[in-house]
């Protein structure tokens, strides 16, 4: 089952001389049910706002987006956002937590949005989520008492709770070292093959892109099949020139 299809979708906004910047060029794509999507791209190719579009979070300035075969432009702002709330979970870089808050308040907000059972519930679910990811132990722990490892994690569970059928990840591993990186992906991965979720990671980091099934580029806002193979072999060689 395709969950979003994308065709013909362009970007641009207006910058304050009036000028226009565009970012997004006809784009197609899409996401099945249970696929892993990589990203990949340079700074300002355009690869958060095409994740802010595929999220509901953004609408194209031309082109269509069609979520679960409902087109997107059609739908009220109400309906869209609790559709949103309900199908799409984002994971960020910057873990984006709320400082004060224990990492089980963290969690259990989107659940603040639910309905009947899953409303009542919501602190228990919550609790389940992070014992899921390896944090049964820090409930009540804020995130400035937490590691970046730990944050991101529970960034995870917040992302997760809801059981989206759609996660969405920018530079999940970015703030991250290497080893702490690679378990967090592990974790991602994990999760969405037991929910049968997709999982799009819009990320610089090959290693990272690696673990996808399907990988694209982005440049200069437009997207190709990317070749992860070569971009390795690229990475390698310009590491061995000599400054």
């Amino acid at each position: 089952m395709t969950l979003v299809s994308l065709r013909g979708v362009a970007k641009h906004v207006v910058l304050p001389d009036d000028s226009r910047l565009d970012i997004l060029h006809g784009i197609d794509l899409d996401v099945e049910a249970g696929d892993h999507v990589a990203i990949v791209g340079r700074s300002g190719s355009g690869k958060s706002t095409l994740l802010n579009i595929l999220g509901l979070i953004d609408m194209p300035s031309a082109g269509s987006v069609a979520f679960e075969g409902r087109s997107v432009s059609r739908m009220r702002s109400g309906a869209l956002d609790r559709m949103r709330g309900r199908t799409v979970g984002f994971v960020f870089q910057q873990f984006n937590l709320l400082a004060g808050r224990t990492a089980l308040e963290n969690v259990a907000m989107p659940l603040g949005y639910a309905t009947g059972r899953e409303f009542w519930r919501r602190t228990d679910i919550a609790a389940a989520m992070l014992e899921r990811v390896g944090l049964g132990h820090r409930l009540d722990s804020p995130p400035e008492r937490l590691s970046g490892g730990e944050q991101q994690r529970v960034a995870i569970a917040r992302a997760l709770v809801r059981r989206p059928s759609l996660i969405l990840a920018d530079e999940p591993t970015g703030a991250l070292d290497v080893h702490t990186g690679s378990v967090v992906m592990g974790l991602l991965d994990e999760i969405a093959s037991e929910t049968d979720a997709a999982l799009v990671t819009i990320t610089h980091d090959l290693h990272v892109a690696a673990r996808a099934r399907r990988h694209f580029r982005l440049e200069e806002g437009r997207i190709a099949p990317a070749d992860l193979d070569r971009a390795f072999r690229e990475s390698t060689l310009a590491a061995e020139v000599p400054e």
